[in-house]
């Protein structure tokens, strides 16, 4: 089942660039998802940085929670356990998450909308390789925004001034234990994500379903070297659903595997928060008329967006 969803190679697309860019459009055409594997990001920081963010979801909950920040919408830092809820849920999601954003000047024209980092003074190393991780699938990112700008006839950096101040997340995930059988929550509720594309890294622990076309829940557990990489709802707004920002879902596992914790790490990749998220005219079609005839601000969509899963 797994393999349906394709895993390609992101090498080629500096030795075989037409081949590749036509393979992964046509695996985000169909899946809104794709593996990616050989992206560089070496093996030593994603294991540094999952030790420091394991090592923070370990401290009390007092201390944990002097990183929340009341009313901030989870924008920074810690969000505790049963808060956030996947859009038209009932339950919350069995989750608690910490968010590293975009460090950027004081007297940015952002800085209102982007606030700063908060650090966790108990975690040595927590700083230096969370942040370094946030620019390695920045960059990456970036290369992958290049290859789907190509695909649909965009130039090649067409992305690259529209996200390089971009309102980017990392987010480290704790799913604790499951001790008990009959609840009706899931680790995270079916879901499509709010930015222009994600990368998951450590995607490779069981529990990550993705609804195929026909409606049917395919796992996709991915090797250990691969990222996966999926739109976004903002991407699917501009594109006119070219490329789909398909729904996916975080389940329990069965047994005793539920007794034992999941974390994940996702880099949500946003535009920069005053992009105008207006439909691309070369997606607009007969057979595709304009989803989306009123544009809206990528902050604005963010806004909404955060209302609707609890954060705000």
């Amino acid at each position: 089942m797994a393999s349906r969803i394709p895993t390609l190679d992101i090498t080629r697309y500096d030795r075989d660039r037409d081949a590749f860019v036509a393979e992964l459009g046509a695996a985000y055409r169909e899946w809104g998802f794709a593996g990616i594997r050989n992206h560089g990001i070496p093996q030593s920081l994603i294991d540094n940085a999952y030790d420091a963010f394991r090592k923070f979801f370990a401290l009390p909950e007092e201390v944990k929670k002097k990183y929340h920040v009341p009313g901030g919408g989870g924008a920074r830092g810690y969000t505790p356990f049963g808060v956030e809820t996947a859009k038209g849920s009932k339950y919350f999601d069995l989750k608690e998450f910490w968010h590293i954003g975009r460090e950027i000047p004081d007297d940015s024209k952002y800085r209102e909308v982007m606030p700063p980092n908060i650090w966790p003074e108990e975690v040595p190393g927590f700083r230096e390789y969370g942040y370094a991780l946030y620019d390695a699938l920045d960059r990456l990112g970036s290369r992958v925004l290049c290859a789907l700008a190509l695909h649909i006839g965009l130039p090649e950096h067409f992305f690259a001034d529209k996200t390089n101040f971009g309102n980017s997340i990392l987010r480290p995930i704790h799913y604790p234990p499951i001790t008990t059988d009959d609840i009706p929550n899931v680790r995270a509720g079916a879901h499509g994500d709010i930015n222009f594309i994600t990368l998951l890294v450590g995607a490779s622990a069981a529990g990550l379903e993705v609804q195929s076309r026909a409606g049917e829940w395919v796992p996709f557990t991915s090797d250990e070297d691969t990222i996966v990489v999926n739109i976004g709802d903002m991407l699917q707004r501009l594109t006119n659903h070219v490329y789909p920002s398909t729904i996916h879902r975080v389940v329990n596992p069965p047994g005793e595997e539920a007794r034992k914790p999941r974390y994940s790490v996702p880099f949500f990749l946003h535009p920069n928060p005053d992009f105008l998220i207006k439909t691309l005219p070369s997606t607009i079609t007969a057979d595709n008329p304009d989803r989306y005839p009123e544009p809206i601000t990528a902050h604005g969509f963010l806004e909404q967006r955060l209302k609707e899963i609890k954060l705000k």
